[in-house]
């Protein structure tokens, strides 16, 4: 074995990096990353993952601090000019972005995007680009490569966009790629699909790879070791199977306990008969269309087709499906926010897209969206009982004094002091956002809930809390609601019923543990077999078991 393969690809020690706050963000971390080797680096928002990253990258703000040691490759980066860093950036180290949507630039093709991380680094000549620019896409199994190489980003889906971002990533041969939450806007089986690429082009580069995830199930089904970061400390670290089987730290046993899993299909009955519909459903859709027209010519696409489900009072139905299978703008169509080409819905008895006037604004009251980012749905001006107040105000509720009572009391419902009235958004975390934006869904007593993907940008601890509170909220003031999620174990968690949107159409719905535990189309099969299990053992069984097939 040479020296150079026997380098580490990074070796961190003592890593310390201090801001203008008394405690530094990350205090002592000493974390290696062989050649060929996944290390996660696992923890909650603000423990470290990304600073640790960034400085493995030598892109720390002006404003940090940093000592100890960062090597890549035997090359260290703590200190190092601009000039050196730009041979490290790519050509040693290389990050694969969580968001590809952002990280390509829209207006360029993907052969000249490729192009240009191979110009950065010295290589010339168009054709010499183009021709590895396929041999990239290739690498990253993009379907017909000299064809999509002069592809627009938009143009592509976003599993194959992540595999862009990766092709980008090796452009220039580096040791270490650096995977930040690299599957986490992914559905679970483009997810599944990314995780195994990531395994094979280990196999075949020989890099190592560090992968920050809060997503232990991911952990479970790539990782070879793992280390725990806990605000800013590590407090961990292992082989994987020796840290999910025998914990040592509390703060891993924590993080380890608030993991969703399916039931296992042995501890759940069968389904022997249909759910009755409800009498009096909350929500009646019926046979809804949902269509968009085409630009330039293209043909018109159709959302949604033909899609019926009833939801009766105090049941909360599960919508899961991939990205474009219609969940998005079922939740929007419900809420009157998207009218329906053909069909009815009905809220109460009402026809949402045929009530007006005053009629509408009494409905209105009766529906209530909790958006995926509430970051976004919470003006950066208001104070939260501003924002909390605010449906109040519009729908002249009560007096000053009943309304800042009101706003008191679903504070203290969802577990926040009575002093949060003053704060801003800004002074949240993403739990307490979110518990926020659910409290000023509920300041109106609705009937009918809707959530998209209420929990999607949490930790694994704060989602726990959080599905913990809606579930105790929805049981105590007895709505219904319509709870959109690409996470199976989390809408089991929640949901009474479920149904499973592909492209459009609905195929398959019942109740939430039994499909999901016994799906009987093959789509909700693909689905719940792409869910990687939080077991590292059971987890590469499954997937041994799957290939074999």
């Amino acid at each position: 074995m040479t020296a150079a393969s026997t380098t580490p690809a990074l070796d961190v020690t003592d890593l310390q990096v201090a801001f203008s706050h008394p405690r530094p963000a990350v205090r002592s971390i000493g974390l290696r990353v062989n050649r060929g080797e996944i290390v996660a680096l696992v923890g909650e928002s603000g423990s470290g993952k990304s600073i640790t990253a960034r400085a493995a990258m030598g892109l720390l703000p002006p404003t940090a601090t940093a000592t100890g040691s960062v090597q890549v490759d035997g090359v260290e980066v703590l200190g190092a000019s601009e000039r050196e860093l730009g041979a490290i950036r790519g050509g040693r180290v290389a990050m694969v972005f969580q968001e590809p949507q952002t990280a390509l630039n829209p207006v360029r093709t993907v052969g000249w995007l490729i192009g240009e991380a191979l110009r950065a680094h010295g290589r010339s000549g168009r054709k010499q680009l183009r021709d590895r620019a396929i041999e990239l896409l290739t690498l990253v199994e993009i379907p017909e490569p000299d064809k999509r190489v002069d592809y627009f980003p938009h143009q592509l889906s976003g599993g194959q966009k992540q595999r862009v971002v990766i092709a980008l990533a090796l452009a220039n041969d580096p040791v270490l790629l650096l995977a930040d939450e690299p599957t986490t806007a992914l559905d679970v089986t483009v997810q599944a699909e990314i995780l195994s690429l990531l395994r094979r082009l280990r196999d075949r580069t020989n890099a190592g790879i560090l992968l920050i995830t809060h997503n232990l199930g991911v952990v479970a089904d790539i990782a070879d070791s793992v280390v725990v970061l806990q605000l800013g400390e590590v407090v961990e670290r292992g082989e994987v199977t020796e840290i999910f089987a025998r914990p040592e730290h509390e703060y891993t046993r924590h993080l380890l306990d608030s993991v969703l899993r399916l039931p296992q299909p042995s501890d759940v009955a069968e389904p022997v008969a249909e759910v009755a519909d409800p009498t009096t459903p909350v929500l009646d859709v019926d046979t809804v269309s949902v269509v968009y027209p085409g630009r330039r010519g293209q043909a018109a696409f159709r959302a949604l087709d033909n899609v019926s489900l009833k939801l009766a009072a105090g049941e909360v139905l599960g919508v899961v499906g991939e990205s474009g299978s219609g969940k998005t703008t079922l939740g929007r169509t419900i809420a009157g926010l998207i009218a329906p080409a053909t069909g009815t819905i009905r809220v109460d008895g009402r026809d949402v897209a045929a009530t007006r006037g005053s009629a509408l604004r009494e409905l209105r009251r009766r529906l209530a969206f909790v958006p995926q980012d509430p970051a976004a749905s919470l003006d950066p001006r208001f104070t939260l009982e501003e924002s909390i107040a605010e449906p109040l105000d519009i729908h002249r509720v009560g007096t000053r004094a009943e309304r800042r009572k009101k706003v008191v009391d679903l504070l203290d419902a969802v577990r926040l002091p009575a002093s949060f009235a003053t704060r801003l958004p800004s002074e949240l975390s993403g739990g307490q956002r979110q518990r926020v934006a659910l409290a000023r869904a509920l300041v109106l007593e609705p009937t009918l809930l809707i959530a998209d993907e209420p929990t999607s940008a949490l930790d694994v601890s704060v989602q726990a809390d959080v599905l913990e509170l809606f579930a105790t909220l929805q049981r105590e003031l007895g709505f219904a609601a319509v709870f959109i999620s690409h996470d199976l174990a989390v809408v089991e968690r929640v949901s009474t019923t479920v149904a499973v949107l592909r492209a459009g159409h609905l195929v398959e719905t019942g109740p939430a543990t039994v499909v999901l535990t016994h799906p009987q189309h093959d789509y909700t099969r693909r689905l719940v077999a792409a869910l990687p299990v939080p077991d590292p053992v059971a987890q590469r069984a499954r997937r041994q078991a799957t290939a074999a097939l």
